[in-house]
């Protein structure tokens, strides 16, 4: 049965060249209205467990939670996307530093800008203020990720910067683990700490 993880890998399909007839299709199957483009898996990772969190199944909303491999994808995923492909309403993160092309991509598509929200550093940077050095460690402690992170804490590389730095980078050495730690950070707070990029796009959706 067709599911919004079809629809995903049709969308991403389409966007690296392929056909866009089974988005298309799924598009009208599965009555997505929305798309929620992300420049990687961790931030999808973090929407997805923030929205079940709240007790919401974005998929179930017709909502596709899109992560595009990379910021300067955007223009090509908002043609697809946007007024000028399926017309479904496009929403998002993005860090500062890449907002130019994020403006850039969705002017040239006919998208609006309004409904994507902007990440100070990135979404892992935003996670860890949120939540403090100290819970972070404490998860990172849970997940029996410590002796991994207190041998890279020893790291000349890693002197000098601060503790929210280190976390920070520490959660990208690893293949896989700032996916994973993008669920288990967002899952991990509480309402009122909630980000506020993070919680004005959950609100907007």
């Amino acid at each position: 049965m067709a599911d919004m993880g079809a629809f995903r890998e049709a969308v991403t399909a389409w966007a690296a060249g392929g056909s866009g007839d089974p988005a298309r299709d799924l598009a009208g199957r599965l009555c997505v209205r929305a798309a929620v483009l992300l420049e990687g898996l961790s931030d999808a990772a973090a929407v997805d467990a923030l929205a079940a969190s709240r007790g919401r199944s974005l998929a179930a909303e017709g909502i596709c939670v899109l992560p595009m491999g990379g910021a300067m994808n955007i223009g090509r995923f908002a043609a697809l996307l946007g007024p000028s492909g399926l017309d479904l309403r496009l929403t998002g993160l993005c860090d500062a530093a890449e907002r130019r092309y994020y403006a850039r991509g969705l002017e040239r598509a006919g998208a609006t800008q309004q409904g994507f929200f902007v990440c100070a550093a990135d979404l892992e940077d935003e996670l860890i203020r949120a939540l403090g050095v100290t819970q972070v460690q404490e998860l990172v402690r849970a997940e029996g990720d410590l002796r991994a992170l207190e041998t890279f804490l020893r790291q000349p590389a890693q002197q000098g910067r601060t503790s929210q730095q280190q976390l920070r980078r520490f959660l990208g050495t690893k293949k896989g683990r700032k996916i994973h730690y993008g669920r288990v950070l967002a899952e991990a707070l509480a309402p009122d700490r909630v980000p506020a990029p993070l919680d004005g796009l959950l609100a907007g959706l």
